[in-house]
């Protein structure tokens, strides 16, 4: 938020500090205690890569518990956005805190950030499991080549399904490191796993639909007889991107991903193909007219999927 002369910067009070001063107070954790820590930053970080955001600073230090002992992840100064892929598929910056580092970062011939992320992760499960780091060295040459090497040993406390578990994650090849659907299935990670709940909205108002296309980059008016709203050639191309010159004089603009298609067939039935290819899919159907409102009422891993659709009549008049 901000005035004229203030900006403010609001963020939740997390009151129960980092989890790096929780292994440096009371040394290793027990298990059960690690795994669910581990269990909540592996639905973070997953959460984050289904955005298309990798943190490239996953530590201790980074992850914040609150009042109830909940696992936050924090400090996001050093992520990448998916946009920030280069065309052979990679992230190029070597970033990062070098004991968490992945191989592959260090080498410089760039690196898949969510693999990077993972490796990060199993550091910190290392950490939590034994007391102390996989990697460490005061010499920064050979603690990468400790790294690179993957030359650790697991403490002998550590279960067989831990040390196997770490291992994997621990893999210096990204290409055969385990993944996070594996990670899900694994047997040691599995143990009391609760999986993450996204808040659901129960309740879809039809007035809801109308909203959609009222924010929408294009306004028509809908008749009053239940028939897809015409439109002629001047306003079909108006809705090119391209050719829109609406968008050097909107001031804000949120991202929606959209698709526009044409189809010979009568509104009607493109009305109810779409619908009869939803349901099955476990959408909520909500109809309006020509207007359709798709809502996936059990959420994914990225949430609840929305589709919105508009049928419109296109009068193709040249002269």
């Amino acid at each position: 938020m901000g005035s004229k002369t203030k900006i403010f910067i609001v963020l939740e009070f997390v009151t129960g500090g980092e989890l790096f001063d929780k292994i440096v107070n009371h040394g290793r954790m027990k298990e059960d205690e690690a795994r669910r820590y581990f269990q909540q930053l592996i639905n973070a970080v997953d959460y984050c890569h289904s955005r298309g955001v990798y943190h490239r600073d996953l530590k201790p230090e980074n992850l914040l518990l609150d009042a109830y002992g909940n696992l936050k992840v924090s400090d996001f100064g050093l992520s990448a956005l998916s946009q920030q892929v280069r065309d052979d598929g990679l992230l190029h910056t070597t970033c990062g805190t070098p004991n968490y580092v992945a191989p592959e970062v260090l080498n410089d011939r760039g690196y898949d950030g969510s693999t990077a992320d993972l490796w990060s992760c199993g550091v910190i499960l290392f950490v939590l499991l034994a007391g102390y780091l996989p990697f460490d060295d005061s010499n920064l040459m050979n603690l990468y080549k400790k790294i690179s090497a993957a030359e650790f040993t697991c403490p002998p406390w550590l279960s067989f399904t831990a040390r196997k578990l770490i291992a994997r994650i621990l893999d210096p090849n990204p290409m055969t490191r385990i993944t996070i659907p594996e990670i899900l299935e694994d047997e040691w990670f599995k143990k009391d796993y609760k999986p993450p709940v996204f808040e659901e909205k129960k309740d879809t108002n039809l007035d809801d639909v109308e909203a959609v296309f009222k924010d929408s980059e294009h306004h028509v008016t809908e008749q009053k007889e239940e028939q897809p709203v015409a439109m002629n050639a001047f306003e079909l191309i108006s809705l090119s991107k391209g050719l829109n010159l609406g968008n050097l004089f909107d001031a804000e603009q949120d991202f929606k991903r959209e698709t526009r298609f044409t189809s010979r067939c009568p509104a009607n039935e493109i009305i109810n193909k779409i619908e009869e290819a939803a349901k099955p899919l476990g959408f909520d159907v909500h109809k309006k007219n020509y207007k359709m409102r798709l809502e996936n009422m059990k959420a994914g891993r990225k949430g609840n999927l929305n589709v919105a659709t508009e049928v419109c009549d296109c009068e193709l008049l040249f002269s």
